[in-house]
């Protein structure tokens, strides 16, 4: 089961969501934030990236308001507050499973 604790992530997305390869976490302590934090992708072309790359996390994620809502916020601040919001989100517990998904749609969301 997937879950997204963008506000309780996903961080992700990410988030971020916000993510996107649903799979074991990041054996990294310190996973690259970069191309999420930085990225220049609006909502749209996240969504298409999730809807794309992962059609049952984002059928997850769409039926959460509180994680549609924290992706919004996340991606209208700037990189420095996105900074602070996904190492936030990935103290969440959960948060790091979702780290792969995430991290890939951040990297492909320019294509859609």
């Amino acid at each position: 089961m997937i879950k997204w604790p963008l506000t309780g992530l996903a961080a992700a997305v990410a988030g971020l969501a916000l993510s996107l390869t649903v799979g074991p976490g990041v054996a990294s302590a310190d996973p690259d934030m970069g191309p999420i934090v930085n990225t220049t992708c609006n909502y749209s072309q996240v969504m298409a990236a999730l809807n794309a790359q992962n059609p049952a996390a984002a059928a997850k994620f769409n039926s959460s308001p509180i994680a549609q809502s924290y992706l919004r916020q996340f991606l209208a601040a700037p990189p420095p507050q996105r900074q602070a919001m996904a190492q936030q989100a990935m103290n969440t517990p959960g948060a790091a499973q979702q780290f792969g998904i995430v991290q890939q749609v951040a990297a492909t969301c320019n294509n859609f």
